[in-house]
């Protein structure tokens, strides 16, 4: 299956001076098999340094980081192994198994004979202590499970198609009936599945879902355990707690997760550490609550309100309830829970298309606003609706001077593709082609 990592490993490698390269993400994303597809398509030499498989591999450094050490000690454990100058590709995997690895980077660089990667999930090393070692020699890459266009490519659709879908909304033409029919059910397909690549393919293959809410809810086992293992002292309970009740706040009408509500007496500040330590791991996304509905966004929010979400929408839609699983998977009833699934979709969506994530709620204007992203002179409110209905505080926040930075709202929903002055109207199956539509208008405004 097709994935957009191969374009930028390829733009990496042909880029001069390039640096050592650490792509992250969460387990199961499909980061060792991109880049060994890549490593053996665009090198020479790949030499494959997996410190999970064999422990033997975390005593190449034991004579420090100068490279000729390191590859003599690699040499001893892979005798078979070739160096050759400028094309040669050593692939560290599973670093957070071993933090040398990325304390390396630097002298690797420095002696620029042959080009690294380095994998893993980060979960087991403190990575802002790392980073300190090699900063300004390394390239960080933040790799997703796949987003609804690597799924579309994976379904058979080509670029074409996805041009045409973007000239679409560019050129307000709205969707046939039958391209409606088709890309909602593409789309709800996506939402059961999520963008874990074994869980697509196996998709793909049988053409049904069997077999996919058993590896589904392995992989949500898998990371507990991997919590269990890589978590230190008291945060490994507090970062479980946070990970079990991600589906209970999001249920809620408000969606807007609450510590002192998993944990008695429990405050923010107590586990902002716990929250990053899952963010930083690739497992949960944060979306922090504006001040203001104003520019700039970075700076711009409080702390201590947000909301959280699920990585990949296929694992939230997999921790639901048996009788959800019905709802979901044999009526396609996505509205039952609370729009959560449709607005957990629309931040997934965000982040993968490389937004931060930021949300408004203001109880004296009564205005509440699901997502807010930017371009070069506005500041643009998202709403995401799992009903038709009215849009108060979209109209609000274009109609009231008082927020001056909002020229134009999107707004995502079972709808066709529509603009009414204010605000745009596209149907979900189109949230992936966000960035690419405002850079579009910007180009032509």
């Amino acid at each position: 299956m097709k994935r957009k990592i191969e374009l930028y490993l390829l733009e990496w490698k042909n880029e001069k001076n390039h640096l050592p390269l650490v792509i992250k993400g969460a387990r199961q994303i499909g980061k060792t098999y991109s880049i060994v597809k890549f490593a053996k398509e665009n090198y020479k030499n790949f030499i494959e340094i997996n410190f999970a498989s064999n422990e033997n591999f975390k005593s190449i450094f034991d004579n420090g980081y100068d490279v000729d050490n390191i590859i003599k000690n690699i040499s001893l454990l892979m005798p078979n192994a070739t160096f050759e100058k400028n094309n040669t590709l050593i692939f560290f995997d599973e670093v957070q198994l071993c933090s040398k690895a990325m304390t390396s980077l630097k002298q690797f660089k420095i002696d620029n004979r042959f080009d690294i990667i380095c994998s893993g999930s980060l979960m087991g090393i403190n990575y802002n202590e790392i980073q300190l070692n090699s900063v300004g020699y390394k390239e960080d890459y933040d790799m997703y499970s796949m987003d609804f266009e690597e799924f579309l490519w994976a379904k058979g659709y080509d670029k074409d198609q996805i041009s045409d879908l973007l000239n679409h909304m560019v050129n307000l033409v709205p969707f046939s009936e039958l391209e409606m029919k088709i890309y909602k059910e593409c789309f709800n397909d996506y939402l059961i599945t999520g963008g874990m690549p074994a869980i697509v393919l196996k998709y793909i293959e049988n053409n049904n879902f069997s077999g996919i809410l058993k590896m589904q809810r392995q992989l949500l086992n898998d990371y507990e355990e991997d919590i269990t293992k890589y978590a230190k002292g008291l945060e490994k309970g507090k970062i479980l707690n946070i990970y079990r009740n991600i589906p209970f706040f999001l249920g809620k009408e408000n969606k807007r997760y609450q510590v002192a509500k998993i944990s008695k007496g429990a405050r923010n500040r107590e586990y902002i550490g716990a929250f990053e330590w899952l963010s930083n791991a690739g497992i949960i996304n944060i979306c922090y609550c504006l001040n203001e509905a104003e520019l700039p966004l970075l700076g711009n929010y409080d702390i201590s309100k947000y909301k959280i979400y699920f990585g990949d929408t296929g694992l939230l839609i997999a921790s639901l309830d048996e009788e959800a699983q019905i709802d979901l998977r044999e009526n396609k009833n996505f509205n039952t829970f609370k729009g959560a699934i449709y607005e957990s979709i629309a931040s997934e969506t965000l982040v993968k298309e490389g937004y931060k994530l930021f949300y408004y709620k203001d109880d004296h204007s009564q205005i509440e606003m699901d997502f807010f992203i930017r371009n070069k002179n506005s500041l643009i409110p998202i709403e995401v609706k799992a009903k038709d209905g009215s849009t108060p505080s979209l109209n609000k926040l274009i109609d009231k001077e008082v927020y001056q930075d909002v020229k134009f709202g999107i707004k995502f929903g079972d709808k066709n593709i529509g603009f009414n002055g204010k605000f745009y109207t596209f149907p979900y199956f189109t949230m992936f082609l966000l960035k690419n539509f405002i850079k579009e208008i910007d180009k032509n405004n």
